[in-house]
């Protein structure tokens, strides 16, 4: 058999395979209710797992890959969460926190630190450890922030922070 077929079996071999979800290098913070959400996800890849794997020959190899990788990934970033405790104290931002601040054109937003699992900002739910995050870390109510964008820096000042949102 000339080589050029082998290569090109083990090249369609490897393109079947799904390339690895990426696991953060950041600790795996994640609220109460984002590990709610981490365990939601992986008994529902189980259960499509489970389906999948019953079709027999009839299943789609391709899908049974990707939720095999996908069930790796929530497998690893359940077994490494560290679930903070709920926000009681509101002097100053921590992860579970919802922050009000305002930027340098005076545009006002609401926020809440959560784990990276967990974000979306559509919803205000930001990453603690994405740039936004690290900058409202640790900061109190009157404190001016520096966001470090790569579009530009931006100044913050935070006007509220609360357990819950407005």
């Amino acid at each position: 058999m000339s080589r050029a077929f082998v290569n090109e079996d083990n090249a369609a071999a490897q393109a079947s395979q799904p390339v690895e979800r990426s696991i953060s290098l950041h600790p795996n913070y994640v609220t109460e209710s984002g590990m709610v959400q981490l365990r939601a996800r992986a008994d529902e890849l189980r259960a499509l797992h489970l389906e999948q794997s019953a079709l027999g020959d009839r299943a789609d190899h391709q899908a049974l890959a990707d939720l095999e990788r996908d069930m790796r990934y929530y497998h690893q970033r359940l077994s490494t969460a560290k679930v903070v405790p709920p926000v009681r104290e509101t002097e100053k931002v921590q992860i579970g926190s919802w922050v009000s601040y305002a930027d340098e054109r005076d545009v006002h937003r609401q926020v809440c630190l959560v784990g990276e699992d967990q974000a979306d900002v559509g919803v205000g739910l930001v990453n603690w450890a994405s740039p936004l995050g690290r900058a409202l870390m640790g900061a109190r109510v009157g404190d001016e922030v520096l966001w470090h964008r790569p579009a530009g820096d931006h100044t913050l000042e935070v006007l509220a922070i609360s357990a819950t949102p407005d």
